[in-house]
């Protein structure tokens, strides 16, 4: 059993940063892959971001390279988002996810075995 704890969501301007944390629990963090979804209101859940379990591949939504990081911390079992230039089309809830069974990361939601309780990013205008 895995467990995602997400961290870092608030309010910020347009234009403004933040970064997401996502703590995991297990013993064999740099064999899960890693995953960030967002959910806004009314929408389905989409790939934001995903990174392999040695951080050595990533890859991005079109709608958010070049202004989101995602990086990892195998030491400290932490994923995290760096979300600079925000807009206001990026208020969501972004959730973390975790595949233990590949460390290769998917764009697909059913690709991940694990999810965090979400946390509130919103961007006002």
């Amino acid at each position: 059993q895995v467990q995602l704890v997400e961290s870092g969501g608030g309010l910020v301007q347009a234009g403004g940063s933040l970064r997401l944390s996502c703590a995991a629990s297990g013993r064999t963090f740099n064999r899960y892959s890693m995953g960030w979804f967002r959910q806004a209101p009314g929408k389905e859940r989409e790939f934001t971001g995903g990174i392999s379990g040695s951080g050595g591949f990533t890859d991005y939504a079109d709608s958010v390279k070049g202004r989101f990081t995602i990086s990892r911390d195998n030491t400290k079992n932490t994923v995290y988002l760096q979300m600079n230039s925000l807009k206001p089309e990026a208020t969501a809830v972004y959730y973390c996810a975790a595949n233990s069974a590949s460390f290769i990361y998917s764009t697909s939601r059913t690709g991940y075995n694990y999810w965090g309780q979400g946390t509130q990013v919103s961007v006002s205008s």
